[in-house]
């Protein structure tokens, strides 16, 4: 078969130069010139016939052309690469993960160790900052997202709900008696008081929401830090139950009330399309799926 391709490594300059937003950048990482960068890019350009980016003074951006086809040529790179590596033998060098420092800290962390013990020549590097990663042009394998599944151009496995409800110590229960009916929750002081979780919460458990009442409990400003507030008697704290099951086993929390508030948002895993066969994603994406069978089987049974 005769492909009709543009000079291999003319590709080669474009894909590092669109994920770099820089023509000098991407010729100190492919160890040439950023003039002999800028001619294979002008050289894809006149095989094109149009323009791929806009030169600004010390700036670049692609084109509306340049954008169509910075993923796809992404993805072509990344899947010759995961065939070299399959070709090798299977799951080594580095997997990237992308996700939010709660899910990072209070769910993956915990079981990351026997995830390597399982796959010593895979080494697990976690992203955790805000920003959305775009998985199909980034050097990012995988991400762990919340919202409804749907990203164009990725593969999404849904993992779990996230469901939240009022978390405390026993010690802090024990404190006022015990926490028998949800209007109990009023007796102990509420971590981010204002978060709208929990009006959302007591709406879900048939409570009439009454600010008047509430005691202001510590501020702290994410769920990692209200669960450790929580943890040490300073008040009940809303957190998705889901990433908080290893607290509740082991009895540093517990969970007084069934009742449930929901947004509608769910935790997914997801990677590029292209990207499925890769086998360092392969294993990831078997063994996390297997840590959450038990949580999809239990919101299985309470449907």
């Amino acid at each position: 078969m005769s492909w009709d391709l543009p000079p291999l490594g003319a590709i080669r300059v474009f894909e590092a130069a669109a994920r770099l937003g820089s023509f000098t950048k991407a010729a100190e990482e492919l160890g040439m010139t950023q003039s002999a960068a800028s001619y294979q890019i002008k050289v894809l350009e006149e095989r094109a016939g149009t323009p791929l980016f806009i030169r600004k003074i010390r700036q670049i951006a692609l084109t509306e052309a340049g954008e169509r086809l910075a993923p796809q040529i992404t993805g072509a790179f990344s899947a010759l690469a995961d065939a070299w590596v399959n070709m090798k033998g299977g799951a080594n060098g580095v997997l990237s993960v992308t996700t939010a420092e709660t899910f990072a800290s209070n769910w993956l962390a915990m079981r990351l160790g026997v995830f390597q013990l399982m796959h010593p020549d895979l080494a697990v590097k976690l992203e955790t900052s805000p920003r959305l990663v775009d998985l199909t042009r980034e050097d990012v394998d995988i991400g762990i997202r919340t919202g409804n599944g749907k990203w164009p151009g990725l593969t999404s496995h849904y993992l779990f709900k996230i469901d939240y409800t009022p978390l405390l110590s026993p010690a802090l229960a024990a404190s006022v008696g015990g926490l028998h009916h949800p209007e109990d929750i009023y007796k102990v002081p509420l971590c981010c008081a204002d978060d709208p979780w929990w009006k959302s919460w007591f709406e879900a458990a048939g409570v009439p929401f009454d600010p008047e009442r509430i005691i202001a409990g510590p501020v702290l400003g994410t769920q990692t830090y209200d669960a450790m507030a929580a943890i040490t008697n300073q008040g009940a704290a809303i957190l998705t139950r889901n990433l908080y099951g290893v607290f509740l086993t082991n009895g540093q929390l517990i969970q007084p009330f069934e009742a449930m508030g929901s947004d509608g948002d769910c935790y997914w895993l997801v990677y590029s399309e292209g990207r499925r066969n890769a086998p360092k994603i392969r294993v990831f994406r078997d063994w996390i799926l297997a840590q959450t069978a038990d949580i999809r089987e239990r919101e299985r049974r309470q449907t």
